[in-house]
């Protein structure tokens, strides 16, 4: 009998990290989560706390990173991903982008694993490029509120991109484009969450600007698969996952408006954060030819499952 598989998760307790322990542990994989919790929720994972194939290290990856026995893929989540804790974390950002990528690269060379990178669309900043493909290097201002998480993650592509050559680490990235689904909290500033949760509680919702910004949602089942395929692929260069159909902000709260169907909700709006994206739309021509991966949720079935993980838990 073959031995089974072990993996490191980081950011383990996390929206997009505790959905990759479950589809590890579902096939079969020993499991190891690691989290600060410093945004991740222990809840998001606890129902894995009877596996025997499941174990959870609460530890910071800015410092040294140990785990005993061999390992065989390490996935790098860690990491505050929403407006609302970057602006609120930067130096943490900075240092898990930085010290966080480094300290695992440097596990990942030790136990001969491969490790995936979890990346952002946000490395495009304000794009000049529309939609954004993989060889556009972006349009950043690195000493901007936002540049504390744009450049982590530039960064973080830089030197696992250096392990890659120098070391002959194997090595993937992910480039995230805007994910949604259950366990996204309520207060982690994205605009979706708020959207549900306000419009939910008969409140105002928060639209920045006119509204007319865009992005592309992508269903977190979705991501979850698109993630696992350039994990099993031989391509190391970054990838792009994600939805690529474009909204505007304004029509998805008003989506989201009927369908929670508050007749106390309605829209308020704000001025826009400095070096918002203006548009935001992944071209997925590389994963939809070296990974066979589309979306397949549409943002209406999508929207009605998370719907439905926010009003049970009102």
């Amino acid at each position: 009998m073959a031995e089974r598989k072990r993996v490191l998760i980081t950011g383990g307790a996390g929206f997009l990290g505790s959905h990759l322990c479950d589809w590890f542990i579902q096939n079969d994989y020993d499991v190891i989560a690691m989290d600060n919790l410093l945004t991740g929720s222990l809840s998001n994972i606890e129902h894995l706390f009877p596996n025997e194939r499941f174990h959870f290290y609460n530890h910071d990856v800015t410092k040294f990173v140990h785990v005993p026995g061999t390992l065989d893929y390490i996935l790098h989540f860690a990491s505050p991903a929403s407006p609302i804790d970057y602006l609120k974390m930067p130096i943490q950002t900075l240092k898990v982008g930085s010290l966080g990528t480094h300290n695992l690269l440097g596990l990942a060379r030790e136990k001969s694993a491969r490790i995936l990178i979890a990346s952002t669309s946000e490395v495009y900043g304000d794009p000049l490029e529309h939609p954004q493909r993989e060889s556009y290097w972006g349009n950043v201002n690195p000493i901007g509120p936002r540049g504390v998480y744009d450049e982590a993650k530039r960064f973080q592509e830089a030197i696992t991109m250096a392990y890659h050559r120098y070391h002959q680490v194997e090595t993937r990235i992910v480039r995230i484009f805007n994910t949604y689904g259950p366990r996204m909290r309520k207060e982690d500033g994205r605009a979706l969450p708020a959207f549900f949760t306000q419009a939910l509680q008969g409140k105002e919702l928060t639209v920045f600007g006119d509204g007319s910004q865009t992005r592309s949602f992508c269903y977190v089942d979705d991501m979850i698969r698109g993630i696992i395929s350039l994990l099993m692929s031989n391509y190391s260069d970054p990838v792009n996952i994600g939805n690529p159909e474009e909204i505007s902000i304004k029509q998805v709260a008003e989506e989201i408006l009927a369908l929670v169907n508050n007749p106390e909700a309605s829209l308020s709006y704000h001025d826009l954060p400095v070096d918002d994206p203006k548009v935001r739309q992944p071209d997925i021509s590389v994963a939809k030819e070296l990974l066979k991966w589309t979306p397949t949720i549409s943002r209406q079935e999508g929207l009605k499952r998370t719907y439905r993980y926010f009003a049970a838990s009102e």
